[in-house]
């Protein structure tokens, strides 16, 4: 869940002592620049902001925060896709384009003791990877055919292939796909595709070669794709203009 801008002066991440996590700062300015979209990346996070708890679940299209008071802390712990339904107990695609409070998942009074927690901890962001950490350590680990499924498509293989290579058909992956990830492996490819492209444009490769290297059909497949999954051109992403 990363705004366009990761090097932003208000936004940080790191990697997360809890293993392929990152975790995240941000401090709302009280301007514009607090509703940079966060873009599809197939993951999921554990917020805090100050009082509250919540989770953000797959997004399937760029989702726009509101403007807040300049100053307002969040902190947040990303989970690489198909690693976070096992650390909440709830299958990704019922939280999929959807901002939970902790509340709905882990009852209220967990979420309660928890987020005052956080709200009370020196340093939030070490209290917050600290309740992860320990979350964790009692969660089923995650099959491990979501990682190849996730480093198959990542690396631009087709979904029959991606399928074939997990000794799975095409509709056993599907099925496996929705609790794990959120949506389809067929979604799951063009989001990853999509941060692919940007990341690739990021470091100023002409959008042509970045339509080959990140396996679009060409420039225009790019430029269409980027619209309908963040609702802006290319250009305008890469900005960070409304």
């Amino acid at each position: 869940m990363a705004p366009v801008n990761v090097a932003s002066r208000d936004y940080r991440e790191r990697p997360s002592r809890l293993a392929g996590a990152v975790v995240w700062t941000r401090v709302a300015s009280g301007g514009a620049g607090d509703a940079r979209p966060v873009l599809p990346d197939g993951c999921m996070d554990l917020l805090w902001t100050e009082g509250r708890l919540f989770v953000a679940g797959p997004d399937t299209r760029a989702y726009v925060p509101q403007v807040l008071e300049a100053g307002r802390r969040f902190v947040g712990i990303r989970f690489r896709p198909g690693t976070a339904p096992a650390f909440f107990g709830v299958p990704a695609h019922e939280l999929r384009d959807q901002r939970e409070e902790l509340a709905g998942l882990w009852g209220a009074g967990a979420a309660r003791r928890l987020t005052e927690r956080v709200d009370d901890a020196a340093d939030p962001t070490a209290a917050l990877e600290a309740v992860a950490m320990e979350r964790a350590a009692r969660a089923e680990p995650p099959d491990p055919l979501l990682a190849h499924i996730v480093a198959s498509l990542d690396a631009g293989h087709s979904v029959a292939r991606t399928a074939a290579d997990a000794g799975v058909n095409a509709r056993q992956l599907h099925r496996r796909s929705l609790p794990a990830f959120g949506y389809g492996p067929k979604t799951l490819a063009r989001v990853l595709r999509l941060q692919r492209a940007l990341a690739l444009a990021r470091d100023g490769m002409a959008y042509a070669d970045t339509a080959a290297v990140a396996g679009f059909a060409d420039q225009a497949h790019l430029a269409r794709d980027v619209r309908e999954l963040t609702g802006k051109p290319l250009g305008t992403l890469l900005r960070g203009g409304p």
